[in-house]
């Protein structure tokens, strides 16, 4: 076994992430849906020959925790089974998948004919099949209903196209698109293998499995430093989530229990509501992501992401339950799960380190428009990323960050630019601004929202909802007020109104309906009478906060 150089470790270390960053700009570059060359739904990792995550570069943090536990699935799957050449391609929601639209492909690595780790890119495609293009469905009651499932399957073995494997996949998706960008996430796992076996060509394997070893342990004392830092207990929180799209004023409790022993933390999610019977239940591996994400938040951010990160953090998330539902039920919302499982670990821990919480962050509420451009008579989908984005909550020294989206993005998803969202829809936009009184009040202010409207360009029109940002609004700390609710609204060229419930599918929207949402912010931190003054006077000045807002709610005087 080679001897550890500290300087060494660091260099894999940053080597290993300019890999998956590389990886993720192959994939900014080569893909064609918007949702993932703009807004970036699309994570990007390296694993070893165990599955255990070596790093990453997480655009969208919720898919980033799901890569490792699907690859070492994968690895007893096939037994081990793996040739250089080999992709494989999974999103079964039931072979630990977190959302069946976030497909994922893997290729493995190998070195002088030995295995010696993955590359895998994980992305939201278009369209995955199911009753409903686009994929989300908030009628359905099982996975059936909602996408094609893949297991596990080579798509290519020993360097060689599964023709028919390939089009049985592809005969069930409705868009061409998807096989575009399939094939980008391909070619990105592939910049990711020769970059690895480059590394190891260098500085061979020996060191290679010695120092990789020590940057686990490194990155696991870090983490543990940081639980550390929190006082030993136990500390409980809940969040809210708000219909099921079946089931009229059906409300549902994710509890959590969090146990901090020294420099070990657990998560458990034992009392939270049983699983429903519609949309909005989740899988382990969409509810594991979104702890983990939410408590890593809270802790050292240069700590790298590898197997060590994860180690000293326990996850009790039992079957059966609405984040972790029994097969064969519906879970295209399970993702969406984060803000209120989010919500909870933030209430629960405020009380100990109110230093390294923010506030809640806005609450989700988005759409989907589905339909045929009248232009070219091709088929569109477009997730409203743009019109979704609202604020962060504020923390303790920090206001919140205005229009930076949900929690389980952190920041991660982009907004789309303004020109392609016209070129890749039938859309018209007029209004994307700040809203103004929109953040939560506080000593620090939640982040803005923003305001957006457009005008559909495409007949019969489909209108896909989902989130629970009406029903809550993100929620302010110590003192910190509330933020503004989210709302989406349609007017019909004939001026007929229509408010889409919090999960819904509205069919036949005509052309030339003006659809109008907001975004609220983040919640506010402390008092807001105690803000700093003449950043008060600026951002009246700047329409950030109005005058009757500072003159009532945070005391300026006139």
């Amino acid at each position: 076994m080679s001897n550890v150089d500290s300087i060494l470790v660091s260099v894999y270390a940053r080597t290993f992430k300019s890999i998956t960053d590389e990886m993720s700009a192959v994939v900014e570059m080569t893909t064609r849906s918007p949702i993932l060359c703009e807004a970036k739904d699309f994570v990007t990792g390296l694993y070893d020959a165990e599955g255990n995550m070596l790093e990453q570069t997480e655009n969208l943090p919720i898919l980033a925790f799901s890569l490792a536990p699907v690859c070492k699935y994968i690895i007893e799957y096939f037994d081990g089974e793996f040739s250089p050449g080999d992709v494989i391609f999974h999103n079964d929601v039931f072979s630990l998948g977190n959302q069946n639209n976030d497909v994922a492909v893997y290729r493995p690595i190998f070195h002088e004919g030995t295995l010696i780790g993955f590359s895998a890119v994980k992305g939201h495609q278009a369209d995955i099949g199911g009753n409903v293009r686009g994929g989300y469905n908030p009628n359905a009651q099982e996975v059936w209903q909602e996408a094609l499932r893949i297991p596990p399957v080579k798509v290519y073995k020993k360097g060689k196209l599964r023709k028919d494997v390939w089009d049985l996949i592809f005969a069930n998706i409705r868009l061409d698109i998807v096989a575009h960008d399939m094939r980008a996430q391909m070619g990105a796992c592939k910049v990711g293998e020769r970059r690895l076996m480059s590394l190891v060509e260098k500085y061979g394997i020996e060191s290679f499995d010695a120092h990789k070893a020590a940057l686990f342990e490194a990155s696991k004392k870090m983490v543990e430093a940081g639980i550390a830092q929190i006082p030993n207990g136990i500390y409980s929180g809940e969040g809210m989530v708000y219909f099921d799209g079946h089931h009229e004023g059906t409300e549902f409790t994710i509890r959590v229990k969090i146990t901090v022993s020294d420099n070990k933390i657990s998560f458990d999610y034992s009392a939270t509501d049983d699983q429903t019977d519609g949309f909005v239940n989740g899988t382990y591996t969409s509810s594991a992501s979104a702890c983990i994400l939410t408590f890593l938040q809270m802790i050292n951010p240069d700590i790298p992401h590898n197997q060590g990160m994860v180690e000293p953090i326990e996850m009790i998330i039992p079957e059966g339950t609405i984040l972790n539902a029994r097969y064969p039920k519906a879970t295209s919302f399970g993702n969406h799960l984060c803000p209120p499982n989010a919500d909870a670990i933030i209430r629960a821990l405020a009380p100990v380190i109110p230093e390294r919480v923010t506030a809640g962050w806005n609450n989700l509420l988005c759409s989907l428009t589905t339909g045929l451009d009248p232009e070219d008579d091709e088929p569109y989908v477009d997730i409203g990323f743009m019109g979704l984005k609202g604020g962060s909550g504020a923390m303790r020294g920090t206001d919140g960050y205005d229009h930076i989206g949900m929690i389980d993005a952190s920041g991660g998803v982009l907004d789309q630019d303004y020109e392609m969202f016209e070129q890749t829809t039938p859309h018209l936009l007029s209004k994307h601004e700040y809203i103004t009184d929109s953040g939560g009040a506080g000593q620090w202010r939640g982040g803005l929202g923003i305001e957006t409207e457009f005008t559909i360009g495409s007949e019969d029109t489909q209108l896909v909802t989902f989130g629970d940002g009406n029903y809550e609004p993100a929620f302010g700390l110590f003192g910190g007020q509330d933020s503004i609710l989210n709302t989406i609204e349609l007017t019909y060229p004939d001026g007929t109104r229509i408010v889409p419930n919090n999960k819904d599918l509205i069919e036949g929207v005509p052309k030339g309906t003006v659809y109008h949402q907001i975004a609220g912010g983040g919640g506010g931190y402390g008092d807001p009478k105690k803000r700093d003054r003449e950043q008060l006077r600026r951002e009246v000045r700047n329409g950030i906060i109005s005058p009757a807002a500072a003159e009532h709610t945070y005391g300026l005087d006139k």
